[in-house]
């Protein structure tokens, strides 16, 4: 398994992580004997980083991702888990989130997780169930940082999604340790300039900011959700279609543009979509560490088995590139 230094942290990350969400549904709705097959499973291959949140089943993910590490004893495992603050305790936020933190904690059955992230939307201003720049540096980060030095947390983190303005305000204070960044196929404007009238969010070379400030990137929404699968049929224990992030504005949307990649299997690059999405997503040298949800332990072999044929080679960037300039002028 690659290892990638996670930004300033000192952190030695595998390049696959694990992620427990309940888009692929594994951690939250799967069988406990699968959960623990699959996390044996990616020890043994190397995976170290382990991403869930409290917002996962409820905190479902927390607990069996905590029973399977208690029961596994992993040396080297480094566990993130998320707070989202609800626009009603926006007023009380250090309280907020120490006390989403313990819960987490509770479920996780550990005295401490490595990265916390705030799984809020960030906006220039706030408003609604987002947070504004000035709250986040004024009250968030500083509520973070109490809590590191209870011992509570190691590093803390945003979920890099709202304004691109602001998400770069926040980066740029460098006063964070870690960002997940969407980076896919079908939005890939963290890492590169969009055509004109691209339909998508442009991140504005999020993965720039990122490298500058020192804040490792752990790379989500790989498979925009399953579009990137190219397939609309969902596991059975799947969570329904999830609203797109930064891309098309429904999950059919992207379905479709998804489809109009499939000449970078048909032309040799990948043998599936999932697999050309995969690789797409660890070829920024800035991202530390990728994201791919999963229902079964299948699907865990599947994205081993795309990340350890590496990343996608030039002939297949350029050739993505070509493909990505005919999705210019669409409707998002």
């Amino acid at each position: 398994m690659e290892m990638r230094n996670f930004g300033r942290t000192g952190l030695r990350i595998s390049i696959l992580g694990f992620g427990c969400g309940a888009v692929g549904g594994l951690m939250v709705r799967g069988a406990p004997a699968d959960q623990e097959r699959a996390i044996a499973r990616a020890l043994e291959a190397g995976v170290n980083y382990f991403d869930t949140a409290v917002q996962y089943g409820d905190g479902e993910s927390e607990k069996n991702l905590g029973r399977a590490l208690r029961k596994l004893k992993p040396e080297s495992a480094i566990v993130g888990t998320k707070v989202r603050l609800p626009a009603a305790d926006f007023a009380r936020i250090d309280e907020a989130v120490a006390k989403s933190l313990e819960g987490s904690l509770r479920r996780l059955g550990m005295e401490r997780v490595d990265i916390f992230h705030l799984h809020n939307s960030i906006t220039v201003e706030g408003g609604g169930e987002s947070l504004g720049v000035r709250q986040v540096l004024d009250q968030v980060v500083p509520a973070f940082e109490r809590l590191r030095e209870r011992g509570m947390i190691r590093f803390l983190g945003i979920t890099a999604v709202g304004d691109t303005a602001a998400l770069r305000q926040v980066i740029d204070a460098r006063v964070i340790d870690s960002a997940q960044v969407t980076y896919n196929m079908l939005n890939p404007s963290a890492g590169a300039a969009l055509p004109p009238r691209y339909p998508a969010q442009d991140y504005g070379l999020l993965l720039d900011h990122t490298r500058a400030a020192g804040v490792g990137v752990i790379g989500i929404r790989v498979l925009a959700g399953g579009a990137l699968s190219g397939s609309a049929e969902r596991h059975p224990i799947a969570s329904p279609p999830p609203a797109p992030i930064g891309s098309a504005t429904s999950y059919d949307g992207d379905l479709q543009r998804a489809r109009r990649l499939m000449p970078l299997v048909e032309q040799g690059f990948a043998q599936n979509l999932a697999e050309a999405a995969t690789r797409f997503a660890i070829s920024h040298p800035a991202v530390g560490t990728i994201l791919v949800g999963m229902a079964t332990p299948e699907q865990f072999e599947a994205a081993l088995a795309a990340v350890q044929n590496g990343p996608l080679p030039s002939a297949a960037l350029g050739r993505l590139t070509d493909l990505q300039q005919s999705f210019s002028g669409e409707a998002r």
